[in-house]
C-alpha cells in the first residue's frame, strides 16, 4: 500500500474507499500509531482546534452552549478550548490574542468588550460573536428582544401597569436589546417602566436590587436573566413580598433552575444549544474568509409557569395606574 493512500486515510478519509480506510486503520491501531496533530497543522496551516470564550462558565446559561458546541466541533473532527472571562473585557482581549496562534478562530460568546475592539482583534484571528451583532462580523444571535417583548406583553396582559426591569451589567449587548423591547412596550396609556441597573447577571445581583424593586411600588418585574430573577425572588421573600401574590416576575434564559425553584419561574428561553452549534458551523464554513457578514438568528419563547398572576390576585403590591413614563434607578 502506498504511504500517499495512508496519508490521506488520516487527512481525507472520505478520499479512500472503506475497504483500504478500514485496513489502514485496522493496522494503525496495532501498531498504535495517532496522527500528531501539531505536525499535520505545520503542513496544513490549520490546528483544527477552536476557542470558546465565555463571559462567565458558572453560569448555568452558558454549559449547553459549550457542550453543543463541542459536540458539533468532535463531528468535523476539531477540538474545543474553553475560557472564562469573569465577566472581564480586559481579561476577555488578553484570551483572545493568547489563544489566537493556538487555534483556527475564536467564538465569543456574550462580550463585554467594546465593538471596536472586538472588530480590531477579528483582523487577528478569524471570530464568530455569540449574543451580540456587531455590522461586518459573523454573527449567532438569540432574540432576546423578541422574548422580551412578548414577556412584557404577557405582563400587560395580565394587567401590570408599572412594571420594573432589572437590567443586566454595563456593556452588554443582550441587556441593551431587553431594555430597547421593554422600553417600546410600555408606549401606552397608562403604562409606567421603572429601570434599575446596571446589576450583576448573578442570584446576587437579584438579591441586591431587592430593595429598590420593593420601592419602586412596580407590581411586575422582568429581569435580565433567570439568576437575577431566583435571586431577586429571595431577596423579596425575606422583606415579606410573596412571587406571585404580591409581584410577578419573569426571567430569561430558561435555565434547569428556573424549573426547580419555587415558585416555578415564567421565563423567556433561549436556544443556547442551537447557538453553539451554530457558532461553530459558521466558523468552520467561512474559515480565513473573516470578511463574511454572515447572521443567524435564533428565536426565544416565552414559557409561563408559576411566578406571575393577573394583577387583580395580588395583594398591597399593586401600584395605582400611571402616565406613561420611563423611570432609572441607578444601582
Amino acid at each position: 500500500m502506498h504511504i500517499s493512500t495512508v496519508s490521506r486515510t488520516f487527512s481525507a478519509p472520505h478520499l479512500v474507499n472503506v475497504e483500504t480506510r478500514s485496513r489502514v486503520l485496522a493496522c494503525a491501531e496495532q501498531l498504535g500509531y495517532r496522527p500528531n496533530r501539531a505536525a499535520r497543522a505545520l503542513i496544513t496551516g490549520r490546528t483544527c482546534n477552536i476557542g470558546l470564550i465565555v463571559a462567565d462558565i458558572a453560569n448555568p446559561f452558558f454549559p449547553p452552549l459549550i457542550k453543543a458546541a463541542e459536540a458539533q466541533a468532535r463531528r468535523h473532527d476539531n477540538h474545543i478550548f474553553v475560557a472564562d472571562t469573569n465577566e472581564d473585557a480586559i481579561v476577555e482581549e488578553e484570551l483572545v490574542r493568547a489563544l489566537a496562534k493556538q487555534v483556527d478562530g475564536v467564538l465569543l460568546c456574550s462580550p463585554r468588550m467594546s465593538n471596536s475592539l472586538i472588530e480590531q482583534l477579528s483582523r487577528e484571528v478569524p471570530l464568530v460573536v455569540v449574543n451580540r451583532q456587531i455590522t461586518g462580523l459573523p454573527a449567532v444571535v438569540m432574540d432576546v428582544a423578541q422574548g422580551a417583548r412578548l414577556a412584557m406583553e404577557h405582563l400587560i396582559g395580565l394587567g401590570h401597569r408599572r412594571i420594573a426591569l432589572a437590567a443586566g451589567p454595563r456593556g452588554s449587548w443582550t441587556s441593551k436589546e431587553i431594555r430597547r423591547a421593554a422600553m417600546l412596550a410600555v408606549r401606552g396609556p397608562g403604562r409606567e417602566l421603572v429601570i434599575t441597573g446596571p446589576n450583576a447577571p448573578t442570584e446576587n445581583g437579584g438579591l441586591a436590587v431587592a430593595d429598590q424593586i420593593q420601592k419602586s411600588g412596580a407590581t411586575a418585574v422582568l429581569a435580565y436573566n433567570d439568576l437575577m430573577a431566583i435571586g431577586l425572588i429571595e431577596g423579596l421573600h425575606t422583606r415579606g413580598i410573596r412571587v406571585p401574590q404580591d409581584i410577578s416576575i419573569v426571567g430569561i434564559d430558561d435555565i434547569t433552575l428556573s424549573r426547580l425553584t419555587r415558585p416555578k419561574l415564567t421565563t423567556v428561553a433561549t436556544p443556547t444549544a442551537a447557538a453553539g452549534r451554530a457558532a461553530v458551523d459558521m466558523l468552520l464554513a467561512y474559515g480565513d474568509d473573516r470578511r463574511t457578514t454572515a447572521l443567524i438568528n435564533l428565536q426565544t419563547e416565552l414559557v409561563i409557569r408559576d411566578s406571575t398572576a393577573p394583577l387583580s390576585s395580588q395583594g398591597s403590591g399593586a401600584a395605582p395606574a400611571v402616565t406613561p413614563s420611563t423611570t432609572e434607578t441607578p444601582s
